[in-house]
């Protein structure tokens, strides 16, 4: 994992965290891993801020569940009135979740007019596939090449990020992602679309028909690809060209994250068939969603059982519906969009003379920097040492990409602009100290 503390190099952490971390591993496994090469160990968190064991306080510039901040009060009010009243699941009648499906789906374009709840991403893309290969009786599913979608056994069939031992199924096609960098100026939605077709051609080579085109909508993590616009219209098209369905990965450029539009493929002047939510729907609650179209969800729920006993439980649809009031009621949509251009061209002035960054790019509070080698070749060290250089200086951020060179930036969408003179100039530091990377960061 890009990022990751490794247990191996002593002397990165307290005697305290070095006996917390002991306890993990006995308890919890090393399968767990660690952001940083020197950890941090969290107690509080207050809007975009994160504090440490020690008092200390760290800027939040990449953690998007907590959408409208760290121990949002709103939604705190919302869920312990909620958890004092009455906590129960979907098979009964009650008035929050039908208000809440209302509202979600009425910020959706025509024809997704219903939603199903789950309570991760996971689950929720898991669904959406199981609906897509029941609608259309077909089994294979063409996904990016860096994608994340999940950790259950399908989705992780469907997640090549997982790594090398990660088993892609024969149903799964891969498709290299749009490449601002790499691909030819102006030749990115016609080439993304030629390799869909050629995806789609490979599987019935197999005997294999498309049920589902799964895409991110930003690509985040592909490294972030913001452009063109009018990508994802072409996603669309060679979906149903193929037979299949488009399904619209939004859990995390979803509500408010790439700016004016609530959802990602909203910049592309398309609606997909299905789309998936959630990290931020519930700030920090485990709830998740599938938005489609009714006769797919009429039609699976004819043939094919589901219930999910967590999924749109009552004290998750009150936070869930807290976030909507307070991603409405304090303009957080506008704030992203006008908060991130003035980000955007802050971080492209900072990094003009830089020939190690090959492009800076975003939408709405999701910002990337992508680092090459002199070759132009990507450079996953130099991004490495920034993270972890941001991290000295307490302020969060991660990487990502196809080939963990790219700066992921993705705060809160609280995040106050007061807060961008701090971010900024960490980053700008980071950036000088990677280009010698001299010592530890």
């Amino acid at each position: 994992m890009v990022n990751s503390f490794d247990p191996t190099r002593p002397g990165q952490l307290s005697e305290a965290d070095e006996k917390l971390l002991a306890r993990r591993n006995a308890s919890m496994g090393s399968a767990y891993r660690l952001f940083y090469e020197r950890p941090v160990h969290f107690v509080r968190g207050e809007g975009a801020l994160l504090f440490d064991a020690e008092g200390n306080d760290f800027l939040d510039a990449y953690n998007n569940v907590p959408v409208v901040g760290h121990s949002n009060e709103r939604v705190r009010q919302a869920v312990t009135a909620q958890l004092g009243q009455l906590n129960t699941h979907t098979r009964y009648l009650t008035d929050d979740v039908v208000t809440y499906a209302e509202r979600l789906t009425a910020l959706f374009p025509a024809p997704l007019n219903q939603a199903i709840f789950a309570c991760t991403g996971s689950e929720a893309v898991d669904l959406a596939v199981r609906i897509a290969r029941r609608a259309t009786g077909r089994t294979g599913i063409i996904v990016t090449r860096h994608a994340y979608h999940g950790t259950t056994t399908l989705t992780a069939q469907i997640s090549p990020a997982l790594g090398p031992n990660n088993q892609i199924p024969a149903e799964v096609a891969l498709v290299d992602a749009p490449d601002s960098v790499r691909d030819p100026q102006g030749e990115g939605a016609a080439l993304f679309a030629r390799r869909i077709d050629e995806a789609a051609e490979a599987l019935e080579k197999r005997g294999i028909k498309v049920a589902a085109i799964i895409v991110d909508s930003i690509f985040s993590s592909d490294g972030l690809q913001t452009q063109p616009l009018g990508l994802l219209k072409s996603v669309a098209d060679r979906a149903r060209a193929h037979g299949a369905l488009y399904i619209a990965d939004e859990v995390q450029p979803g509500f408010g994250r790439t700016g004016l539009n609530w959802w990602g493929f909203q910049r592309h002047d398309v609606a997909p068939d299905m789309a998936v939510l959630g990290k931020p729907m519930g700030n920090g609650l485990p709830i998740s969603a599938v938005v489609g179209r009714e006769e797919l969800f009429t039609e699976f729920g004819r043939k094919v059982r589901y219930f999910n006993t967590f999924g749109g439980s009552a004290a998750s649809i009150a936070a869930a519906s807290a976030v909507l009031d307070e991603l409405q009621d304090r303009e957080l949509l506008q704030h992203s969009e006008t908060l991130g251009l003035e980000l955007l061209d802050a971080v492209r002035n900072l990094t003009s003379e830089d020939s190690g960054i090959a492009e800076v790019r975003g939408a709405g509070l999701f910002l990337a920097v992508e680092f090459v080698n002199p070759d132009n070749s990507p450079d996953p060290t130099r991004a490495a040492y920034v993270v972890n250089a941001m991290r000295e200086r307490r302020i969060l951020i991660s990487a990502s990409g196809t080939y963990d060179n790219v700066l992921k930036i993705r705060p809160p969408l609280v995040f106050p602009r007061s807060a961008t003179g701090r971010l900024l100039e960490g980053l700008n530091e980071s950036i000088i100290a990677s280009r010698t990377r001299g010592g530890r960061p």
